[in-house]
């Protein structure tokens, strides 16, 4: 199976540019939408359902940043930092709908620079470290799989501005999808030393496969993605090991609090900065 087909077939259901949605879309996307919480709708429930999506979100940008300078050509890291930027608006949006439903009014600042790593609910694979330009992409391709699977039946929420939110996280996850999915494939199919380093790299995200499918019923869909694209690649889909969702609790790696500092450093040295 060529690139490009898997490209088209991954695409089919969506939109014919959505593999160029990144860095489009700069109109306010919540415009004319009702900000009111609807009757019925659990307020704490929801609010820990953005504060958890928005979590994955910017920890993945803070850790696609990483590749600035380092991506193997310049193209692809201008595809990973735009890809960091489209989590990063969604981690805006979402953290922006938290203190509006949470009680306490805060801002998105106050959610990305004054929580410790023990307050923050994202996924363990988004934390880990950077690891090689394989592991970035398997990562990549597990996470937006899942992460755009979820935020399809989002766009359906009772609450209208996190199906908005979700809405134009769509388009965008289909292209973070895709372009891992390509890469994935050329990789796989590869010189021997770019299989191999595909293999491992899809042995390293299946350890965390069993958090992300215990945090949202969206196996089905997810392991539908990973045995197309491992098929197309001539590699072996990874393997489902059920394990408990520690980073929804709270309990997270090493690797989240240096992150969190690298991140948050400015903010804390100089709070209410105005810039």
């Amino acid at each position: 199976m060529s690139d490009d087909h898997v490209y088209l077939s991954l695409a089919e259901e969506h939109e014919s540019d959505a593999r160029w949605a990144f860095g489009t879309g700069f109109e306010d996307p919540l415009h004319g939408v009702p900000s009111t919480v609807p009757a019925g709708v659990d307020t704490e429930e929801l609010a820990a359902l953005c504060l958890a999506l928005g979590d994955d979100a910017l920890v993945s940008a803070q850790r696609l940043a990483e590749w600035t300078t380092r991506a193997p050509e310049l193209e692809e890291e201008v595809a990973l930092a735009n890809i960091g930027l489209d989590l990063l608006g969604q981690a805006r949006l979402l953290y922006a709908r938290c203190g509006q439903v949470d009680g306490t009014g805060r801002g998105e600042d106050a959610y990305a620079y004054f929580r410790d790593a023990a307050d923050f609910r994202n996924v363990r694979l988004a934390e880990l470290p950077r690891g090689d330009f394989a592991f970035c992409v398997a990562r990549l391709l597990v996470l937006s799989a899942w992460r755009l699977a979820h935020f399809e039946r989002l766009t359906a929420s009772a609450d209208p501005v996190l199906a908005a939110i979700a809405g134009k996280s769509v388009k965008e996850l289909t292209y973070h999808r895709q372009y891992a999915a390509e890469w994935v494939v050329r990789l796989g199919d590869g010189t021997e030393e770019s299989r191999r380093r595909m293999h491992v790299a899809l042995e390293q995200v299946s350890a965390y496969l069993g958090e992300l499918f215990d945090a949202y019923d969206v196996r089905e869909e997810v392991s539908a993605v990973l045995r197309q694209v491992t098929d197309a690649a001539g590699l072996t889909v990874p393997v489902y090991r059920p394990l408990p969702g520690v980073g929804r609790g709270g309990e997270h790696t090493q690797h989240l609090a240096p992150l969190l500092a690298e991140l948050q450093g400015v903010a804390r040295a100089h709070p209410e900065a105005k810039w």
